[in-house]
C-alpha cells in the first residue's frame, strides 16, 4: 500500500518499510524459538503500523480512485479481518489463495490450493507417469473430490479403474466407489490387493517432483485459471521427463 501511495504523490508521514520488515523477521525468529507471546507482540506490532498508515492515507487522499482505491481496500480488508473470518485476504498479489492445513510441525499451514494427482500403481520403464493432475479450489475435503477426478479421469482416459489406492484422508468418500477404494492401512485384503497396497505411498516422492521440477510448487501463472493450468502443465512437463530419459 505504501508504494501505491507514493507512486499517486501521497506524501506519508511514516514508510513504515524499515521497522516493519524488521519486526516480521523477528516474529519468524521468536516462532523459531517457541517465544509465542513475544511472536504475537511483534504481529501486533505490524498491525498497529497498517491501521496508522490506512488512517494516514484516508485523511491525506480523501478523494482517491483507481489502483490507490483499490490498494486501500485491500489494506483495510486485511487491518479488520479476524482469525475465524471466512474469505480471508491472505496474498496481497494472489487473493485466490487459500490457507490449507497439513499438519505436519515443520509445516503446519500451505498457502495455494489443492492440486488432485492419479498414478498408476506399477511404475513403467521410466517410472510413474501422471494419469491426471487438476487444480481444486475452495479447500475441499479429500474424500468429496475422489468421485468427480476419478469421473473426470475416466472420461479423459476412456476407461474405469479397477481398483484405486488413497491415503487415510480420503474417509468418507462417495458410497457408489465403495468397491475399487482402498485406503491405507485398511485390513483383511486379498494377496494381489495388500501387494498393490504397498506401492500406494510411490505418489508421495511423484508429487515431490512435481512441486520442485515442475512448478507445482510455486504457480507464476494469474487467477484461479492460472493455478488449473498450472497443474495440468506440471503433470504434462514430468510425463515427458519421463520420456526422454
Amino acid at each position: 500500500m505504501g508504494n501505491s501511495a507514493k507512486e499517486h504523490g501521497v506524501d506519508l508521514r511514516q514508510s513504515y518499510v524499515r521497522v516493519a520488515k524488521e519486526s516480521l523477521i523477528m516474529v519468524q525468529r521468536y516462532r523459531h524459538a517457541k517465544q509465542m507471546k513475544r511472536a504475537k507482540k511483534s504481529m501486533r506490532r505490524l498491525h498497529t503500523y497498517l491501521g496508522r498508515m490506512i488512517r494516514d492515507v484516508e485523511r491525506k487522499a480523501p478523494d482517491m480512485d483507481g489502483e490507490l482505491l483499490e490498494a486501500f481496500l485491500k489494506a483495510k480488508q486485511i487491518y479488520n479481518q479476524q482469525t475465524k473470518d471466512k474469505n480471508k485476504l491472505l496474498s496481497w498479489h494472489a487473493p485466490e489463495v487459500e490457507c490449507i492445513s497439513k499438519g505436519k510441525p515443520h509445516k503446519p499451514y500451505e498457502f495455494g490450493c489443492k492440486v488432485s494427482v492419479i498414478s498408476t500403481v506399477n511404475p513403467s520403464k521410466g517410472g510413474h507417469f501422471v494419469l491426471q493432475s487438476a487444480a481444486l479450489h475452495g479447500n475441499p475435503y479429500d474424500g468429496h473430490t475422489l468421485k468427480e477426478v476419478i469421473d473426470c479421469y475416466a472420461e479423459d482416459m476412456g476407461i474405469k479403474p479397477k481398483r484405486i489406492y488413497v491415503d487415510k484422508g480420503y474417509r468418507g468418500h462417495d458410497p457408489s466407489l465403495k468397491l475399487n477404494v482402498f485406503k491405507a492401512g485398511q485390513k483383511r485384503l486379498a494377496p494381489q490387493i495388500k501387494k498393490e497396497m504397498k506401492r500406494r505411498s510411490a505418489i508421495e516422492p511423484l508429487i515431490g517432483h512435481l512441486k520442485n521440477d515442475g512448478h507445482l510448487g510455486r504457480n507464476y501463472l494469474k487467477g484461479k485459471l492460472g493455478d488449473k493450468i498450472n497443474a495440468i502443465l506440471s503433470g504434462v512437463g514430468h510425463n515427458f521427463r519421463l520420456l526422454l530419459r
